[in-house]
């Protein structure tokens, strides 16, 4: 669906990307709710004795998947966020939150601190540039 979604996007066709997403949106809900309503219709009994039948070793693989998934998401994030300009201060993050113990939640408010006195430091810092404008006669509205 995201392949012909970006063929929509592409030829700028809102009708098409709205109908993907529709579907996407959908689908899934959809899905989930079958799978809910059979649940629901079978019982407990059976769904537990379905889920027992899993062997153990898929149930592992499943449970280090799922603690894989979050690192995998940062490092996604990551590759797509840093570069020269920013890396410095992703290193300082994790110095303060590996070795000071600072909780992320401090290291935002932090961040946030740092990026607003940047801003303004560099605002103030930039070149100004004025241009000179003469009194102009055109005083009609051009409707």
């Amino acid at each position: 669906l995201s392949q012909r979604a970006d063929g929509y996007a592409e030829r700028a066709d809102l009708r098409g990307i709205e109908r993907m997403h529709l579907i996407a949106g959908f689908g899934l809900s959809l899905m989930l709710a079958a799978v809910v309503t059979v649940s629901f219709l079978v019982g407990s009994n059976a769904v537990k004795s379905l889920l027992d039948t899993i062997p153990e070793f898929i149930k592992h693989g499943l449970s280090v998947a799922t603690g894989i998934i979050p690192a995998l998401g940062f490092a996604m994030l990551a590759r797509l966020l840093i570069n020269k300009k920013v890396a410095p201060y992703f290193f300082l993050g994790f110095v303060l939150m590996a070795y000071l113990k600072i909780p992320v939640t401090g290291i935002a408010i932090l961040g946030a601190i740092v990026a607003v006195v940047m801003v303004s430091v560099t605002a103030l810092n930039s070149p100004r540039i004025t241009t000179e404008q003469g009194v102009s006669d055109d005083d009609e509205d051009d409707f």
